[in-house]
């Protein structure tokens, strides 16, 4: 199966510093900074690519599904709303809401909330975001 690959890389101190990340496709390349992460200055942010993984997953998946239904998918628009909020422990992602609006034939209006909530739990990004990460951790200079 496929492997896919992304890095960033981080300079300077946390309030300070700033970072980029790309994909290994090169696809997709942007900026963050702590502005852009916990305040709204301009810039991309983790959590922001965190929902854009979910939402196109989503919407790949929630296509498949309709489609076994019996479902001719249209168009599959969802939009993710990805909470970040400062706790006792420090910032943590504490909810992600999913919209999403479908235009589809073919399928009735049970089948298609069956189909869309199932879709929620069962997309790989989904999945993903419960999965083990394992760490290699190397102090270089």
């Amino acid at each position: 199966m496929a492997v896919r690959t992304a890095e960033a890389e981080w300079k300077g101190d946390l309030r300070e510093g700033t970072g980029t990340f790309r994909t290994g496709s090169g696809a997709l390349e942007g900026s963050y900074s702590f502005g852009s992460r916990f305040e709204e200055s301009k810039g991309s942010n983790p959590e922001e690519l965190i929902g854009a993984a979910l939402a196109g997953c989503y919407s790949m998946a929630l296509s498949k599904a309709l489609s076994d239904a019996g479902g001719t998918p249209g168009s599959i628009r969802t939009k993710a709303r990805v909470h970040l909020e400062k706790g006792d422990g420090g910032f943590s992602v504490t909810r992600i809401d999913l919209e999403t609006r479908v235009t589809a034939s073919g399928v009735d209006e049970a089948t298609f909330q069956e189909k869309a909530l199932a879709t929620k739990s069962g997309c790989p990004v989904s999945r993903a975001l419960r999965v083990e990460i394992a760490l290699d951790a190397k102090l270089e200079g």
